[in-house]
């Protein structure tokens, strides 16, 4: 009886991972053919080389990754609030993209602070406060841990917007940092999640690996960020977040730090030597090709988290 219920779970297994890379594989096939085509970024390095390339894709990337979800993950208030607010986070960069004038960093930080709040509140309201940090389980009080939240969702959603800037990169290191998330004891619909973005991530890459097809934009990124930082959530170790997608925080972030010196410190040469995102400087300053910044960037992440996991 055992080995039947087991081999009926593993049949199913591969049912789910096999429909699932069909669903986003041939969503991006068919459907990226009526996104926007990219007008090429004369800001960026080798922003030219990005004209005439659908973007936008996450819009098709998410919408498989709901609609997969919806067909494999057991139903739950918390689940759909979740989905609903990943939808809206790809909303938001979608719309953003699709417009003739860039929205303003007020309308976008006040988006962010709605979906972040909901997702805050969506989290502790389902979930213990308890994280387990250095083999100690600490309880954490209800507002500090509302506001650390809202603080790793906020930063996963501007750090991973910030490293998808080279082909392949973003979904390179996103899919390390949830592979790292499943060596822990993630609840089972977070599992299933997990590997439904990854699977969904793969299909992208297929399409996205240098030279690239598509691009994923805000639509993507934005919503890609707000999932990992759920898993880092629900693995129970937020804090492990911090080695786990270290390259995303590093290659994103080092932007965010520099842009905050030189506007709220009027520092205006602080880091004047180091072009952001990091991969640029690599690429423009370094001369290091974008195949080779996209395996050296996810060879570091995925040895760091490794070290990290090894020594807990």
């Amino acid at each position: 009886m055992l080995e039947n219920i087991l081999m009926t779970r593993h049949l199913f297994m591969i049912f789910e991972v096999g429909m699932t890379f069909a669903i986003g594989f041939l969503s991006l096939k068919f459907f990226s053919k009526i996104l926007p085509k990219d007008q090429g970024r004369p800001d960026a390095v080798n922003g030219e080389l990005s004209r005439g390339k659908a973007r936008g894709a996450g819009i098709i990337m998410i919408t498989a990754f709901v609609l997969c979800c919806a067909l494999f993950v057991p139903f739950s208030a918390e689940t759909v609030i979740n989905m609903a607010l990943i939808y809206a986070a790809m909303l938001t960069g979608y719309f953003d993209d699709a417009s003739k004038v860039a929205w303003g960093e007020l309308k976008k930080g006040l988006l962010d602070l709605v979906i972040t709040i909901g997702l805050t509140v969506n989290f502790i309201a389902h979930n213990s406060t308890a994280i387990i940090l250095f083999g100690h389980d600490i309880n954490v009080p209800v507002p500090l841990f509302a506001v650390l939240c809202m603080g790793l969702i906020w930063m996963s959603i501007n750090v991973t917007n910030c490293c998808d800037g080279v082909d392949g990169m973003c979904a390179s290191l996103s899919l390390v940092t949830l592979g790292l998330f499943l060596f822990y004891s993630l609840p089972e619909d977070m599992t299933t999640m997990s590997v439904i973005m990854m699977i969904i991530l793969i299909s992208y890459l297929w399409f996205n690996c240098s030279p690239s097809l598509i691009l994923m934009g805000d639509a993507g990124s934005r919503s890609l960020g707000v999932f990992l930082a759920l898993a880092a959530l629900h693995s129970g170790r937020p804090v492990s977040f911090l080695p786990f997608a270290c390259m995303i925080i590093i290659d994103g972030g080092i932007g965010l730090v520099k842009l905050s010196f030189r506007r709220f410190l009027k520092l205006t040469n602080f880091m004047d030597k180091i072009r952001t995102p990091l991969h640029d400087h690599w690429r423009k300053n370094l001369g290091v090709g974008d195949t080779q910044v996209v395996v050296r960037f996810t060879i570091i992440q995925l040895i760091v988290g490794a070290v990290f996991i090894s020594f807990i």
